[in-house]
């Protein structure tokens, strides 16, 4: 491990201590991590909130888990491994991390982080790690999005979705979402949407088929669980994709079997904290030719929402289960 800055033995650090609501985190002090040989060690100035988090925290500590949630994080380069190459003391970083962001210093493999372009402060870097790596292995990876080909979001205006819009949009992807409020459909408009819905109220099947000439979207990424199972069927193009990301509460996924023949839809899903982390370095790769270059230029900008301290971790995921927000909440560690 290199070193050329002071590092603490011991630095403050939000654990999960049982299973249950918000007020299950508490900060305490714990031992700052060591980088391994491929790892950066970063002090943290700022970390993503994502759901994975509000259930990680429902489901309590785990062995398989750090119990320091956060999967995101951005802030300055402390240390790192002795196999690492190409960074140096004091740059600026965001990274994908595997739990651990809810804290002072975080240790992250190099291969998963991104030099923070001058344009973005430390809060605006921290929304993008997870929000990227989701788009582009559900899309590309799973869903094999093709050129031009269009897709619906469910949640336009969430951390995921604002970025989302904006990123396929910018690829040539025409892109539809839905969102929890006339708000919302505003926002998600603004960021680039073809049309946005409001779920509440709005049939988004019936809208997107009006819209495209009673074809579909060819991609559909649910975050919703399966409540929209037969109706994203409805929406969906010949032959498209669904991809879902949440479990929901367990539901199960239910429609009518006949209409998944005859549009020969493929149903599926994805988690991207358990692809090894030579795939999430792939899609890293893929980020830093295609997608960095639009953040860089500020074609693709994050949505902040609110920033708390590390200590209000517990109203940051009262705040994210609240569903209120548009874009994205972080905490500010340093």
């Amino acid at each position: 491990m290199t070193i050329q800055e002071p590092v603490p033995a011991e630095h403050m650090a939000v654990y999960i201590t049982a299973a249950g609501g918000p007020e299950v985190l508490r900060l305490r002090s714990a031992a700052v991590p060591v980088p391994l040989d491929s790892e950066l060690l970063i002090r943290v100035h700022a970390a993503g909130i994502n759901r994975h988090d509000v259930n990680q925290r429902r489901r309590g500590p785990s062995p398989g888990h750090s119990d320091i949630p956060g999967l995101e994080v951005a802030g300055i380069v402390a240390a790192f491994g002795r196999a690492v190459t190409g960074w140096k003391i004091g740059d600026r970083v965001c990274a994908l991390s595997d739990g651990g962001g809810y804290a002072q210093y975080a240790a992250v493999p190099a291969a998963h982080a991104f030099a923070i372009p001058d344009s973005l402060d430390f809060t605006q870097a921290a929304s993008l790690p997870e929000a990227l790596f989701t788009i582009w292995h559900n899309f590309f990876k799973v869903a094999a999005l093709g050129p031009g080909e269009s897709v619906l979001l469910h949640g336009g205006t969430s951390g995921v979705g604002s970025v989302a819009i904006q990123l396929l949009t910018r690829l040539g992807h025409p892109v539809f979402a839905t969102c929890g409020s006339d708000a919302k459909v505003v926002a998600a408009e603004k960021l680039g949407a073809t049309k946005a819905f409001n779920y509440r109220g709005d049939n988004f099947e019936e809208g997107i088929r009006a819209r495209t000439g009673g074809r579909g979207v060819d991609v559909i990424l649910d975050m919703s669980g399966a409540r929209y199972s037969a109706r994203n069927l409805e929406a969906l193009a010949m032959r498209g994709r669904i991809v879902h990301l949440s479990p929901g509460d367990g539901a199960d996924f239910s429609a009518p079997l006949r209409a998944i023949m005859a549009k020969e839809a493929k149903i599926t899903g994805s988690l991207l904290r358990p692809l090894p982390n030579d795939e999430k370095s792939l899609i890293a790769r893929d980020l830093r030719a295609h997608a960095w270059p639009l953040i860089a230029s500020g074609h693709v900008r994050p949505l902040v929402r609110q920033v708390f301290a590390l200590e209000d971790a517990a109203l940051a995921h009262g705040a994210m289960e609240d569903e209120q927000h548009q874009g994205k909440l972080l905490l500010r560690c340093a």
